[in-house]
């Protein structure tokens, strides 16, 4: 079980300041545990550390920052129950996608390790003309300074990880702001980053409401704001000043079944529910729309119906439970009425759409019009819709007829097809003979249109969270030189 209550982290050291913030049982609505709640003055407090950080953190040696890493990674897995417990309440995560989700943060600590000794410079010619004869440049890259995270409730763990583990790679102080929803397993993570040697001010995890978070977006003393969540952030973004700004808004993520898949639809189907319901389908690259070619498409329409109707759904703490309740009763609500809204205007329903408070069962619909909420807006939750074509080209177009582009699935032999997707699907990253909802912690992530800009992944993270700065030496002869 959870602790009575957590502390934040302020300044590197845990601050029971109150315990203001009740943290829910996502299936049985119980308060689970209290959180401490940041005020204004403790923003404040936790940037002022964060930039008297700046220094220290930048000064701190490749290989001690990749020893605080390894700590991290040594104590996650020794705490790997603990953390996976923590998702199934706070988040109403199955125990499986749970400890998937713990596996994930280990590695994404992992790989920001060994990125934190890789973060190479450049020697440049610049003997280009006669005039730079004598001339060498040198690019190395230092951090940018201090951050500031903030992170949503579906991935209380990872999508901290995504950002904490690069940030420490580099040499960047943060101020983390986990969603007020599920901020325990943020704490977690604070409560190991507090056993290491990083300097005084490196990191604050302060849980607190949107009204008082202001400063960690206007802030002209944050260089970086990295922001994961929904539409609101392109307004974070014209608050945020001359800081960098790296924005994940999420997605309507589709995937494309071609004309050759008749005879792996077995396994294709398998994968396409899953990608459908994981997590109860609140992640940025869950399987929203499926395109399927006319040809397979009634009995893959009738073996993913079977299969969705099949999915266990109930308490996420027991391991046969597939299917959890969303992050609270709003969300299952606000799909319930988009999906009696797309039914009125034609759509037709082949399975769920029952609501029950925060639960919605697992839901599939096909004759969905274009312009309707699920098919034009982020479901966020255990939705589905079907549609058939005739023609790929014209199936690389409904892709594209959206106003987000995060990440695209294709299933396909043939590769010129396949190739084809990549060079005209407008989204982020195009994912060939697997669902769009796949993501390996070390590559690049991110969208396009209104699902953001910038990438994460800890190799691209990084780059974001450091600025090249150029030396050019001259020959020391200079002055004998005629």
């Amino acid at each position: 079980m959870l602790h009575a209550e957590y502390p934040l982290y302020l300044a590197n050291k845990p601050v029971q300041a109150n315990r203001d913030l009740e943290v829910r049982d996502k299936f049985s609505g119980q308060v689970a545990t209290r959180v401490a709640c940041a005020d204004a003055g403790l923003i404040g407090a936790a940037i002022a550390a964060a930039v008297d950080a700046e220094k220290p953190m930048r000064r701190l040696p490749p290989h001690a920052r990749q020893a605080v890493l390894e700590h991290c990674v040594a104590r996650f897995r020794e705490r790997f129950d603990e953390l996976a417990l923590a998702l199934c309440i706070e988040a109403g995560k199955p125990l499986g996608d749970a400890e998937g989700e713990v596996t994930r943060l280990i590695d994404t600590f992992r790989v920001a390790a060994g990125e934190a000794v890789r973060i190479d410079g450049e020697l440049i010619n610049l003997e280009i003309s006669e005039r730079a004869v004598g001339y060498r440049g040198f690019v190395q890259r230092v951090p940018v300074g201090a951050c500031s995270f903030i992170t949503p409730f579906n991935f209380p763990l990872n999508l901290v990880a995504h950002k904490v583990a690069p940030a420490i790679a580099a040499g960047c102080p943060f101020v983390l702001k986990p969603s007020e929803k599920t901020p325990v397993g943020a704490l977690i993570i604070g409560s190991i980053l507090a056993e290491t040697e990083l300097p005084e001010g490196a990191f604050s995890i302060l849980p607190c409401t949107p009204e008082v978070a202001a400063p960690l977006v206007e802030d002209e003393r944050l260089k970086l704001l990295s922001f994961t969540g929904g539409q609101v952030g392109w307004e974070l973004k014209a608050r945020a000043g001359r800081k960098k700004v790296v924005l994940e808004l999420g997605g309507n993520a589709a995937c494309i079944v071609d004309a050759d898949q008749r005879g792996k639809l077995p396994a294709l189907v398998k994968r396409l529910v899953f990608g459908a319901y994981y997590q109860s389908g609140q992640s940025c690259i869950k399987v929203q729309r499926i395109l399927a070619h006319a040809s397979l498409y009634g009995e893959l329409r009738e073996r993913f119906v079977r299969a969705t109707h099949g999915l266990k759904a109930g308490d996420p703490k027991q391991r046969e439970t597939f299917l959890g309740p969303l992050i609270d009763e709003a969300a299952a609500k606000r799909l319930e009425e988009w999906i009696g809204e797309a039914t009125a205007a034609g759509a037709k329903l082949l399975t769920g759409g029952g609501r029950s408070g925060n639960r919605l069962e697992a839901t599939v619909l096909e004759n969905v019009p274009a312009d309707a909420k699920l098919n034009r807006l982020e479901a966020f939750g255990p939705v589905t819709v079907l549609a058939r074509f005739d023609d790929f080209d014209q199936a690389l177009a409904r892709v594209n007829d959206s106003d987000y582009g995060l990440q695209a699935g294709i299933f396909t032999d043939d590769l010129g097809h396949a190739m084809r997707a990549w060079n005209e699907l407008e989204v982020g990253g195009v994912i060939v003979n697997d669902i769009p909802s796949f993501r390996v912690d070390n590559m690049p992530y991110g969208g396009i249109k209104r699902s953001g800009f910038g990438r994460e992944g800890i190799r691209a993270a990084i780059a974001d969270m450091t600025e090249p700065r150029l030396m050019v030496l001259r020959d020391a002869g200079w002055a004998d030189q005629r």
